[in-house]
């Protein structure tokens, strides 16, 4: 690289992982699609704030994590995602599904001690296990609260709150927007560092209907984008998880996933 050219600010990481997906896999295929999507010359690379992420000094894609036999898989994703903010590259991960959130926030929290975490998602995947499964994805987050790994968090767009998640969210103090409660000019304020995570199926399925567990209802996707552009507080990095391409047989899904990347992206660069 010569003096002149600029290191890249952010990366992209693809997590090609599901198998704590409890009905249907697919989320694993995920990652190359959203890429052939976000570089797809149906559209341009420029932000709806006017960022241009078109330039080479905008992205490093650090390629894709799978399993390797004999390695533990939640061991290699935060490892990985650690190795990219170490370097001082902001990651945003493309899932697999929402169970590798764990291990990213695992790599977050190493550097921010005092983390937040905004989690868009349909569910709130806080079940202390689901169907005998600790690492489910339907756990992430009650994962992540056990552990202390961020001092809040958020969750918008939910719709599916059994009593025991209930139960869990007053436990470890989560703030849940559901979506019956959700009001026209939210916004939502950090004063910590906030990372994203986003379920694809917090859109309405009308939206994004390339995902495993459909629960109409939800966002749409302007409002999804315009709490993002909202948001106060300095975004660090971000998921987008859950998209199932095998569920997405007119590739809407993928292009919302690539819509949702270039305007979370514009964001961590404000």
């Amino acid at each position: 690289m010569s003096p002149t050219e600029q290191r890249p600010k952010l990366a992209i990481i693809g997590i090609r992982y599901d198998e704590n997906s409890s009905f249907t896999k697919g989320a694993a295929d995920a990652p190359p699609q959203i890429r052939a999507a976000l570089r797809s010359d149906a559209w341009n690379l420029t932000s709806e704030n006017g960022t241009d992420l078109s330039d080479d000094s905008i992205f490093f894609d650090a390629g894709d994590i799978e399993p390797v036999p004999g390695s533990e898989m939640n061991v290699l994703i935060e490892n990985s995602v650690y190795t990219l903010i170490a370097d001082g590259l902001a990651p945003i991960s493309l899932g697999g599904d929402h169970s590798v959130t764990h291990p990213i926030v695992r790599a977050f929290a190493r550097k921010y001690k005092d983390l937040s975490l905004l989690h868009f998602d349909a569910h709130p995947d806080l079940y202390d296990h689901y169907q005998g499964n600790r690492n489910s994805h339907a756990s992430p987050f009650a994962r992540i609260m056990e552990q202390k790994l961020v001092k809040r968090l958020v969750q918008v767009g939910i719709r599916t709150f059994t009593a025991h998640q209930r139960e869990q969210a007053q436990k470890f103090g989560v703030e849940a927007i559901e979506m019956h409660n959700l009001t026209p000019n939210l916004q939502l304020e950090f004063d910590s560092p906030v990372y994203i995570s986003f379920d694809i199926d917090a859109l309405d399925p009308a939206f994004a209907p390339g995902v495993s567990h459909r629960e109409p209802g939800g966002l749409s996707t302007r409002q999804a984008i315009d709490l993002i552009q909202r948001l106060k507080g300095k975004v660090v990095g971000a998921d987008i998880v859950e998209f199932n391409p095998r569920m997405d047989p007119l590739h809407i899904t993928g292009t919302v996933c690539a819509k949702l990347l270039k305007e979370i992206a514009a964001r961590m660069l404000e």
